[in-house]
């Protein structure tokens, strides 16, 4: 039996910022805003990176040159779109490839007033399965803007 569908989960935030700056800022500065509890190394996490590139991979990795992958870029036009796998099953551990990997589209969209609406959507959560895939989505749906978001605002 195939499974059912699993709503995506939506997040907005305006920030202050153009697009570019947005788009650089999601990309280049992760350790400035990715929430500290998001780990998927059993080990201090020490640094964390995204390769600007289709293809390329976001990790973490620790001290002693441990590497988790979060996933990888499967779109990547700057000021505009980004779109990623997101390697993490139902109890937040990772996952070792982008088989059952759900996915995140993260849209930089300028303000007629200025600013950018950033706007991240956690999709294709029906690949992890019903009850993993239901588990995430309990977990991330919740008010705008959300602690990632939230985080990244204040970094811009």
């Amino acid at each position: 039996m195939a499974p059912h569908a699993i709503p995506d989960v939506r997040k907005s935030v305006v920030v202050a910022a153009s697009p570019d700056v947005c788009f650089r800022a999601f990309t280049e500065r992760l350790s400035d805003w990715w929430p500290p509890t998001h780990v998927l190394l059993t080990t201090p996490r020490v640094g964390l990176a995204m390769e600007p590139r289709v293809g390329g991979r976001y990790h973490e990795w620790d001290a002693e040159g441990r590497e988790a992958v979060w996933g990888r870029v499967l779109e990547w036009e700057p000021s505009r779109l980004l779109r990623l796998t997101w390697r993490v099953d139902g109890a937040f551990r990772p996952l070792p490839d982008d088989e059952r990997a759900s996915e995140i589209e993260v849209t930089f969209t300028p303000e007629p007033g200025g600013g950018t609406r950033v706007e991240l959507a956690h999709t294709r959560l029906d690949r992890l399965g019903d009850s993993d895939g239901e588990r995430i989505f309990k977990a991330l749906d919740g008010p705008s803007p959300g602690e990632t978001l939230a985080r990244f605002a204040e970094a811009v």
